[in-house]
């Protein structure tokens, strides 16, 4: 037989296997891992994974090149944008508390394909995080050294010159990131209790900067005579806030650790917010006293904290926030090194990933496969890269990845809940309104107005304004970034596609905005959706459009690499597609047992005494 094209029903199961959600009433309480983490370790476990070189190495950066002594409106902006991320991370957190943070969030909402994507795509962020983390922590540990370190290693092994590779290998680095990998694969707890460490002696540290610093404050440094408080006006505060977003981009940690969580239902949320609150008052506390200690252009932006008391002559200051800032480093590695293996554990455990990731030490209860694997090649990347190839890469990552999670808050909100009954007693989800109507329909008051959209099926409208949304997003984004430059677009060309891309902006979010939505009681909830949402899916493009086409390049490879993975192994073992294939089974098994009970009364007839089958005569 010829080959020929597929069929129409094929390619129609084909596109169901790809969409296919992960039932929100497998997401119970009952879990392999350990529940041990209470809203204190949560928090401080989020602000460990945040407060590191944003703090100590970011603040120096846009103060110097961006914004000035503004630097403090740059990182207010900065809070602001990722509190919108934030919200749709702690309504997700509460609702489904299962390991795995967005790739869990997407599964439930999107589909198995962008789950999978935005799995492996969060793998290649905490990978890359750490490994870079780790060379920074090695920088600032060679530096007490006077870089002995790195010489001695330069002058025995050589400088390399490839591009995308670092100077030399950086074997400190690699030494850090295996430590890291050894005290996290001794369980939640043993890391936790390290964390804490390492973040007192960093909590100490950024007081000691605040209140030391307000003693040296120099009202003059913020003078006209200096350049005034915001030397590149506007658009180095706007840029400065763009830098200065991923500053915050730590709270990921506590969603993706919410199946360790004692009550995830509550702890979550608390500790996102908490965490965001705190870190947001330590970076612009922290970067309003550096300018006022020294003036703004005479920062080293590499360590502008130690930095600015070393130019006061308080060497010895200096020394105490070089010891801070390992201390910082070192959270935020422990925290990517903890996070990094209970996603692939989530996407185990559902079959997409490789079976061997699933596996639960019976004694420390962590995924201890995961963590040696994960941590022996980030220590492998930590050895070789280049530290501004690791740090690009993940800008992009973690902004792909909040664009996925908000998009999913706004499926999920308008998405109809499974009926209580088919949910586990214990589990969050499926308590809603009784008396609302079902989400994705029309609301009542609007159907006199808007009849045309009551035609439609449920979730058809949503479906398409959402599409629309995000398709106005990313125009309207485009042309803000590249109307005048890359594009070239004349004034009246760029003034009407501007206008036109708001106007379907704006008609999306009211169409969606005109539908019911899931009303609960039981957990938190983003405010205002869609604006919410909406908002932080414009924000998050606009700065994905900021960064290189180099960069863009890196991620489309990496994400085809997932796509071999997925489309080799995760769609033929997903625990989804193991869930039909029983259905198939049985469908096939109670079609033998009707043809079994069609054959019996004729198989009874001719065992009859006494009878014969008489001829048939043609």
């Amino acid at each position: 037989m010829a080959w020929g094209l597929p069929s129409t029903a094929s390619l129609a199961r084909f596109c169901q296997k790809l969409n296919r959600l992960k039932p929100l009433e497998k997401s119970t309480m009952e879990t392999s891992l350990q529940r041990c983490l209470s809203t204190l370790d949560l928090t401080l476990l989020g602000v460990g994974a945040t407060v590191g070189s944003g703090l100590y190495v970011l603040t120096g950066t846009v103060a110097k090149e961006m914004a000035g002594p503004a630097v403090l409106v740059s990182f207010s902006m900065a809070a602001v944008a990722s509190l919108l991320a934030a919200l749709c991370y702690v309504e997700f957190g509460a609702r489904v508390p299962r390991t795995g943070s967005a790739y869990v969030f997407t599964y439930v909402s999107m589909g198995e394909l962008w789950a999978f994507l935005i799995g492996w795509n969060v793998l290649l962020e905490y990978l890359l995080g750490g490994a870079s983390v780790a060379r920074a922590s090695s920088s600032y540990l060679d530096a007490i050294f006077s870089h002995r370190i790195r010489n001695f290693t330069m002058a025995h092994v050589g400088i390399w010159q490839v591009p995308f590779l670092a100077q030399f290998p950086d074997v400190l680095a690699a030494g850090i990131a295996l430590l890291a990998s050894t005290f996290v694969s001794c369980g939640a707890r043993v890391s936790s209790w390290l964390n804490h460490v390492l973040l007192a002696i960093n909590m100490l540290v950024i007081l000691f900067i605040i209140i030391l610093g307000f003693v040296l404050a120099r009202p003059y440094n913020w003078s006209a005579d200096e350049g005034g408080f915001a030397p590149f006006g506007f658009s180095g505060i706007m840029a400065g806030a763009a830098t200065c977003f991923f500053a915050f981009l730590g709270f990921g940690v506590i969603a993706a650790s919410s199946e360790e969580a004692q009550n995830p239902k509550r702890a979550v949320p608390m500790a996102i917010i908490i965490t965001l609150s705190l870190v947001a008052v330590a970076y612009i506390l922290v970067s309003t006293v550096l300018t006022l200690i020294v003036p703004w252009h005479s920062l080293d932006p590499d360590s502008a904290p130690a930095d600015a008391f070393y130019q006061r002559g308080y060497s010895w200051a200096g020394f105490i926030v070089t010891a801070g800032a390992i201390s910082a480093m070192n959270t935020v590695l422990l925290s990517d090194i903890f996070t990094l293996p209970r996603i692939v554990y989530a996407m185990a455990t559902d079959g997409l990933f490789f079976q061997v990731f699933a596996h639960v030490h019976p004694r420390t209860q962590v995924p201890v496969v995961g963590i040696l694997v994960f941590g022996v090649l980030m220590a492998f990347l930590a050895l070789l890269l280049d530290l501004q190839t690791l740090v690009q890469f993940r800008s992009i990552s973690i902004l792909l990845t909040f664009t996925f999670v908000a998009t999913s808050i706004i499926v999920l909100r308008f998405h109809k809940s499974p009926p209580a009954s088919s949910l586990d007693p214990a589990s969050p989800v499926g308590t809603e309104q009784a008396s609302a109507a079902e989400p994705g329909q029309l609301r009542p008051a609007l159907r006199p107005y808007l009849g045309f959209l009551g035609g439609c099926r449920p979730g058809a409208a949503v479906a398409w304004a959402l599409g629309v949304l995000v398709s106005s997003a990313i125009t309207l984004d485009c042309v803000l970034v590249f109307g005048g430059s890359a594009l070239h677009l004349p004034p009246w060309g760029y003034t009407l596609t501007l206008l036109l891309s708001s106007i379907m902006f704006l008609l999306s979010l009211l169409v969606l905005g005109a539908h019911q939505q899931q009303r609960r009681q039981d957990t938190f909830q983003v405010p205002m959706v869609p604006l919410t949402p909406a908002l932080s899916i414009l924000l998050n493009v606009f700065l994905m459009l900021q960064l290189s086409s180099l960069t863009w390049l890196r991620l489309s490879i990496c994400l085809l690499i997932g796509l071999v993975v997925y489309f080799g192994y995760g769609i033929w073992h997903s625990k989804e597609n193991q869930r039909e294939l029983p259905g198939l089974t049985a469908t096939c098994g109670s079609l033998e047992k009707t043809a079994q009970a069609l054959q019996r009364p004729s198989q009874a007839l001719a065992q009859e005494p006494g009878r014969t089958e008489q001829p048939t005569s043609s």
